[in-house]
């Protein structure tokens, strides 16, 4: 924090960005946190139940918890707005999610993103917060559809990355998303989202900008992976988190669950944790039982 303050460049995750000298830095919680309108969680998943503890006691009635994590958590509580409300019950919760890589938010590169809240108050004073001349922020009600798009591509992700590692092409890649939005947009639906919201930014533009982009950490992880490197030295060689890889356990259980038809991610999932080779899964998804494309508009 010292090194930051002075330098004003965080080097190890954001090199290229200078930090504006009216953002104060701080190790201390309660000062970050206490009489604050906005509390903005930027934590990996894994960390929040344990930051929720520690801050909780400093929240009220006036705080607006924003989370940015694009993961899911274990047990009943499986999305993050859900497990801030159960330890924070006095504050209101909104979700920021979207194509937003850092890299180029810190640069200042025009910027699309969506607040989700199941209050329209907390939505709107959100994307009054974070609107900008390069940063345009939308509001959804469909809290639930939001944060299982931001955290579900990650999956999705990794695929891609599988892919590039494989040195296939774009065709297989194209092919890949859209199935993969298929599967996001299933589970989804069988918890509770709105089938238009995986068609928005936090669906469709997410997904399309982490299969992608070189800064996306979780097709790092598959491109890694599709070159014969094992989960353990691919991971242990990063700094920061590839929420995808917790991501497919979970959304592979719920799957599992609700009964929801999800192969993509149960060949990813067969990959992370039973070392599974990577063209045979290609394989397997490609030799899959013959269907029609959209269920909706099938032959009778």
């Amino acid at each position: 924090m010292e090194k930051i303050g002075k330098m004003r460049i965080n080097s190890d995750y954001l090199p290229d960005v200078s930090i504006p000298e009216n953002i104060r830095l701080t190790n201390d919680l309660e000062e970050a946190v206490c009489r604050k309108n906005f509390v903005i969680l930027s934590v990996p998943s894994h960390a929040l139940v344990s930051i929720m503890r520690e801050i909780r006691d400093f929240t009220g009635r006036h705080t607006i918890i924003i989370n940015t994590a694009k993961g899911l958590a274990e047990g009943p509580d499986m999305r993050l707005s859900q497990v801030i409300t159960r330890l924070a019950p006095q504050s209101r919760v909104a979700v920021l999610s979207g194509p937003n890589h850092a890299e180029e938010v810190g640069r200042l590169l025009p910027t699309a993103s969506v607040v989700a809240s199941t209050e329209e108050a907390v939505a709107e004073k959100v994307q009054d917060l974070f609107m900008a001349p390069t940063f345009r922020v939308y509001t959804s009600p469909d809290i639930i559809g939001v944060e299982l798009g931001g955290a579900l591509k990650n999956i999705i992700a990794i695929g891609a990355g599988v892919c590039d590692g494989l040195n296939y092409g774009d065709n297989t890649k194209a092919a890949l998303l859209t199935r993969g939005l298929v599967e996001i947009t299933r589970l989804g639906l069988a918890l509770g989202a709105h089938r238009g919201t995986f068609s928005g930014l936090t669906g469709m533009g997410d997904l399309f900008v982490t299969c992608a982009s070189r800064h996306s950490r979780n097709r790092y992880v598959g491109m890694m992976l599709g070159k014969d490197h094992s989960l353990k030295e691919v991971t242990s060689a990063m700094k920061m988190v590839a929420e995808g890889i917790r991501t497919t356990r979970i959304a592979y259980a719920l799957s599992q669950k609700h009964s929801v038809k999800m192969p993509i991610t149960r060949e990813i999932y067969k990959l992370l944790f039973l070392e599974k080779d990577p063209q045979q899964a290609v394989k397997n998804l490609m030799q899959r039982q013959k269907t029609h494309e959209i269920e909706e508009i099938a032959f009778d």
